[in-house]
């Protein structure tokens, strides 16, 4: 669902999954699994030599296609992490005048309730809001329902 607050857009996505939290840590602490969860029509590629598990301070830098067949440079940061509870990446490079992505995580006995925050700003004032009605919003919906999919699929 997105909320827009102002300027600014909110994102939230929850998905509850049937394993321990140790072992869905592990699949959203690592940076490469991004390329398995992201559609492949946008043609998504990790650019940098990245370690295997999120700290603070890493940088990601990736080129994807949003405007097929135009590809675009992104650089995110992972900004916090906190084992086993969140992690935050951010925008520092890329299409937005701001993405804050935050995961968060919690361990309900054997199942793993994981919720996606994302706050966002679209570019260029009138003409980004109009893009975002246009395009955007049902693309970042297409992506986020293909990763719910994929995900549920990596845990069963």
């Amino acid at each position: 669902m997105i909320t827009k607050y102002g300027d600014i857009y909110e994102l939230k996505t929850e998905q509850t999954f049937d394993a321990p939290i140790d072992e869905v840590w592990e699949f959203f602490s690592t940076p490469r699994n991004l390329e398995k969860i992201t559609p492949e029509k946008l043609k998504f590629q990790i650019l940098n030599n990245i370690a295997d598990k999120a700290y603070p301070g890493q940088i990601i830098a990736y080129k994807i296609s949003i405007f097929p067949p135009v590809q675009t440079k992104w650089v995110t940061e992972i900004t916090q992490v906190k084992e086993k509870e969140f992690f935050v990446d951010e925008q520092r490079y890329g299409p937005y005048a701001m993405w804050h992505h935050e995961h968060h995580f919690k361990s309900e006995g054997d199942k793993t309730v994981m919720t996606d925050l994302i706050y966002f700003k679209m570019p260029f004032g009138i003409l980004g809001k109009i893009v975002f009605n246009l395009y955007a919003k049902k693309k970042l919906t297409e992506i986020f329902t293909f990763r719910k999919e994929e995900v549920l699929e990596a845990f069963q």
